[in-house]
């Protein structure tokens, strides 16, 4: 019986070789945002409060979230991810959401241009009510620490 033995850089080789072939795998990030009435543009004095959390699966682009908020005004009566706008700006609609009862979750898949809104920082999520029909409660989506 005859044995080969493999040096070390036929075996980094073979090794190199090997994960060229197999599938990449997914990376998730996770991001958050607090939603207050003062991160509005512009914003107001409502005594509201709420939270976003979120995972992104990078691979699918899939962005599953869920949150809860309390002290508004009056019901919600609509709530999105907006962008892109940093801090302070105002953009358009991305992904609706359904939030009612002081709660709200859901997944959404984001476009190209819309993942990179989310990765760099350009996503923003509020809620808005009768009152405040621009937007009531606001907080930018950032990647959680």
């Amino acid at each position: 019986m005859t044995r080969h033995l493999v040096t070390g850089a036929a075996a980094a080789v073979a090794l190199l070789a090997l994960g060229a072939l197999a599938p990449a795998q997914a990376a998730t990030v996770n991001y958050k945002a607090d939603l207050e009435a003062s991160s509005e543009v512009p914003p107001n004095t409502g005594n509201g409060k709420g939270s976003l959390t979120a995972t992104y699966d990078t691979t699918s682009r899939k962005l599953t979230y869920q949150g809860s908020y309390s002290g508004l005004s009056g019901p919600a009566i609509a709530a999105h991810f907006h962008g892109p706008a940093g801090p302070g700006k105002n953009a358009g609609v991305l992904v609706p959401v359904k939030a009612a009862n002081g709660s709200f979750e859901g997944s959404a898949t984001l476009t190209e241009a819309q993942a990179k809104d989310l990765a760099d920082g350009e996503m923003y999520f509020n809620i808005h009510t009768a009152a405040h029909k621009g937007g009531e409660i606001r907080g930018q989506v950032m990647k959680a620490e």
